[in-house]
């Protein structure tokens, strides 16, 4: 599989852009799927349903089915996050994964940046940081610049790139 990664600041634009970027793959013929970190402690499941009872009653995995999709909950009880590598261990293989978040992974990445947020720029600490999408180009940029809401054009450029292999 290959795999390509966005890393940016919260509220830089990269859940949108993944959903941009996402139809233009599929539209292109590339099967993709996604890896999203979240920083925080979240939850898939409703409290009340059957399969968060399943999991408050001390289950080591739940998985949800039905005829249009299932999910497989992992619970860590206590157990080390797994990293990014071993999550794509157990990915179904495609043609690309997008991965959002994990940005000190050495996968390549595009930085997403807006400098509205007054936050520092990524890609002069990473040298996996290969190219910038940004709402207006800067002159600190120090990779290819990219316009963020050229969804197509950001495509392009994932493909074209030597994208990592899994």
């Amino acid at each position: 599989m290959r795999i390509f990664g966005l890393a940016g600041w919260s509220g830089s634009g990269k859940t949108t852009l993944m959903a941009a970027l996402i139809p233009e793959f599929v539209s292109r013929g590339v099967d993709v799927s996604t890896i999203k970190h979240a920083h925080h402690s979240f939850d898939i499941d409703q409290p009340g349903k059957d399969s968060w009872h399943h999991r408050q009653a001390g289950a080591q995995e739940v998985m949800v089915a039905s005829g249009r999709r299932w999910a497989l909950m992992h619970e860590l009880r206590g157990s080390a996050e797994p990293s990014l590598d071993e999550l794509l261990e157990r990915m179904t293989p495609v043609d690309l994964v997008l991965v959002e978040g994990f940005k000190h992974h050495d996968h390549p990445k595009l930085e997403v940046y807006r400098h509205a947020l007054g936050k520092p720029l990524l890609h002069p600490d990473d040298p996996f940081i290969v190219a910038i999408a940004s709402d207006h180009r800067l002159a600190e940029f120090c990779r290819p610049w990219l316009p963020l809401a050229d969804a197509s054009a950001i495509a392009s450029f994932i493909l074209g790139h030597g994208v990592g292999l899994v």
